[in-house]
């Protein structure tokens, strides 16, 4: 590997880019989460909920502030490492970024002040609105920033002048071919990531203090209830996604699809590889496990329907093969893993055994990362896929880098290790100190305390307890 300018470049965006995108993929799906609990408390006046909510929100605080400041980190390079590709594209992916800033950072930043220390000011309803605003934020944050990355993968709407791209059609720069699936793909990958963290924490909370009073472990057993009944349902539907989309690869970037399935010569008949060793010098797959026919089907629906190859491309159009294949491998593991721990989760909650098994709750801590890992590995296929292009069959990864040279790009790569070290270890540590703290409990009442009675719509059943030990101040309203 020559570590010239180009190569320390990518290596130093793709390290910015794999730190960036846990936390939007947590965020997108934890803001979500925090509308279902606040939701759930107002519909019921139950306290468990509110308690949940106050536990999250400090988790999405961090989170959010985390995924702001490597965010911007990854921003900075457009200009100093790849001056080349903002030239290109600055008439297209400038206005689109800009939308992202106008019409969802700016939404998520006006209301976040209120959702995280408004409730006490401005009363129940408006502060659900808070945090329904900032959810929505958070999706149209994602909308935009997969329009730009999809624009990338299949480049439309746009003319050539003067070597740059010009937009001539913004709906389909917006809207263009494999925007929509990999927008709902993308979000459902966050969401699933917010549920399997949440289920995998839930676990270890259950499993650290299983012989705790059943009123210090409720908060726990509902989220771990809330996250596997959302798994269950929306696991089968990412899957389904997911093979929707392999269709347009297949049909926008065939070569992508090509390395992806390892295949390297165009045939029918392809078979479904589970496992091999892809030689790119000689061309062939080595130590391949496989079955007969089922590639074609997956990918056409027809057992001989014909498949793109490698081959059908010269060698310097063709994109990393080992990494491509391994990674789509990886990621599609994980999603069965996913699956499979759903489908536990229904048969241990029809034999009422969910929260004390510990096999089972070894297995949630262990899938707590999963989607973290789904996610990044999902992302090295789509990027490393699209190589050696920058912007699909239009620019190339090579020319798009700036004249900087090799020292000064190490110097940055290394400055961003150490501060990332740094900021980051910080961060993980107080978000470990938050979990294992976990969830305030939620004291029971006596069954004949007539302050268990709810005073006005959508007020808590504790209000007026002050004084009480084990319960706060009324809430303002």
């Amino acid at each position: 590997m020559d570590l010239d300018a180009l190569m320390l470049s990518r290596i130093q965006f793709a390290f910015t880019i794999a730190f960036h995108i846990i936390f939007p993929a947590f965020t997108i799906g934890l803001a979500s989460w925090l509308v279902a609990l606040e939701f759930n408390w107002l519909r019921t006046g139950n306290a468990l909920y509110r308690n949940l909510f106050r536990f999250w929100v400090k988790i999405f605080a961090v989170s959010f502030g985390l995924g702001v400041v490597s965010g911007i980190v990854m921003s900075y390079q457009f200009g100093t490492n790849w001056s080349r590709y903002s030239e290109f594209t600055g008439n297209v992916i400038g206005p689109v970024i800009a939308y992202e800033v106008l019409t969802a950072f700016f939404l998520e930043a006006s209301f976040l002040g209120i959702m995280l220390f408004g409730w006490e000011k401005v009363g129940d309803r408006l502060h659900f609105v808070a945090t329904c605003l900032v959810a929505l934020g958070t999706l149209i944050s994602a909308f935009w920033i997969l329009s730009a990355n999809s624009w990338m993968q299949t480049p439309d709407g746009f003319a050539i002048e003067n070597g740059n791209a010009v937009p001539t059609d913004w709906f389909k720069i917006v809207f263009n071919p494999s925007f929509p699936l990999r927008y709902a793909h993308m979000v459902m990958a966050c969401y699933l990531t917010t549920a399997f963290a949440v289920a995998g924490m839930s676990a270890w909370m259950l499993f650290r203090s299983w012989k705790e009073p059943e009123t210090r472990l409720a908060g726990a057993r509902r989220s771990l209830s809330m996250a596997l009944w959302f798994a269950v349902i929306v696991v089968p539907i990412q899957i389904f996604i997911g093979d929707l989309h392999g269709l347009v690869v297949m049909e926008h970037q065939p070569v992508k699809l090509a390395a992806i399935e390892g295949n390297w010569d165009r045939q029918a008949n392809m078979p479904l590889r589970l496992f091999a060793i892809p030689d790119e010098v000689g061309e062939k797959n080595d130590y391949e496990i496989a079955i007969p026919k089922l590639g074609s089907y997956v990918l056409t629906h027809a057992f001989d329907g014909v498949v793109p190859g490698l081959k059908d491309v010269p060698p310097q159009d063709r994109p990393p093969v080992w990494p491509v294949f391994f990674s789509f491998r990886i990621m599609v593991a994980i999603g069965f893993a996913m699956l499979g721990l759903s489908v536990w989760s229904l048969y241990l909650r029809w034999r009422g055994t969910l929260f004390s098994n510990r096999l089972f709750l070894r297995a949630a801590m262990i899938m707590t990362p999963s989607g973290f890992g789904a996610v990044l590995f999902g992302w090295f296929t789509a990027e490393i896929g699209r190589q050696p292009w920058v912007v699909y069959g239009q620019l190339r990864t090579a020319d798009a880098v700036s004249p900087v040279s090799a020292g000064a790009v190490t110097a940055s790569l290394l400055t961003f290790v150490v501060v990332y070290a740094f900021v980051f270890g910080f961060g993980s540590y107080y978000l470990a100190k938050l979990l294992r703290k976990g969830p305030e409990p939620v004291e029971d009442l006596p069954e004949d305390d007539p302050t268990k009675t709810v005073r006005r719509p959508l007020s808590v059943p504790d209000e007026g307890l002050e004084g009480r030990p084990g319960h706060e101040a009324p809430m303002a309203r």
